[in-house]
């Protein structure tokens, strides 16, 4: 049975998880938070991570990817571990959609940055989005 509650990135809502500590509030987001109809999730959270840590990205090559912060140091399995328990929260609540930080690489939806922190943009998903989006669910990206 489909949840009448959607999730959305904890950032969106003003929790202050980003990577520098700060959040990206977006005030419907966060009435809907503050209205019981939305839960928040942060993914690198989940995973392990500080707040606040090294800005990460996605490097990509033909046969696998990682995540590695801006000194090279690979967090793939944290993020990896938050996309997983996002999941199995979606799965339990089941909600309508999701709403997710853009260009991040747990949250990124269409768009991520490119692994070369030169704040270059490439096609492609976040890790969570993409566990997400592969099992089904209704993704929408806010910047």
């Amino acid at each position: 049975m489909k949840s009448n509650k959607i999730i959305v990135s904890a950032c969106l809502a003003g929790c202050n998880c980003r990577y520098n500590g700060k959040n990206s509030k977006v005030k419907e987001i966060e009435e809907l938070v503050n209205k019981g109809k939305a839960i928040t999730v942060c993914p690198e959270v989940l995973g392990g991570l500080q707040i606040p840590r090294k800005p990460c990205e996605i490097q990509e090559n033909i046969k696998s990817f990682c995540i590695v912060n801006e000194k090279g140091e690979d967090l793939t399995k944290a993020f990896l571990k938050g996309a997983q328990k996002t999941l199995e929260l979606a799965q339990k609540t089941d909600p309508p959609e999701i709403i997710l930080k853009s260009k991040s690489p747990s949250c990124g939806y269409g768009q991520v940055y490119d692994g070369t922190f030169t704040g270059t943009l490439r096609k492609g998903n976040g890790v969570t989005a993409e566990i997400l989006y592969q099992n089904g669910f209704n993704i929408i990206s806010v910047d």
